[in-house]
């Protein structure tokens, strides 16, 4: 579920079975939303932070993932950029975020 990327290569997701809900942000910060049933594909562009989810406690979803590259690699938002050297300074006015709060998320990383 945590939103991430993969900077060098796109993937592709088909649902088996279930559902799953999924999301993509493009270059301009804009949200694609969708719920995926069985049979349903979907694409994520090389590099979009996304995230997959199912919200459905009481049912599995069941995915085939695949990706345009050998070693696409994933970068987790959250634990780089919470778990990393970043200064909270930067963390604080980029995210508009208390120091208190950069410290909470530090924590969640570890």
């Amino acid at each position: 579920m945590c939103p991430h990327t993969h900077p060098r290569g796109g993937e592709i997701i088909f649902v088996v079975d279930g559902a799953l809900t999924v999301g993509t942000v493009d270059s301009n910060g804009k949200l694609y939303k969708n719920v995926l049933q069985k049979g349903d594909v979907f694409v994520f562009p090389k590099g979009l932070p996304h995230y997959q989810a199912n919200f459905d406690k009481a049912n599995k979803a069941v995915v085939v993932s695949a990706f345009g590259s050998s070693n696409a690699g994933t970068v987790s938002l959250p634990k780089n950029l919470f778990g990393s050297s970043i200064p909270d300074e930067v963390l604080t006015k980029a995210f508009k975020i208390s120091a208190d709060t950069v410290q909470q998320l530090r924590t969640g990383q570890n």
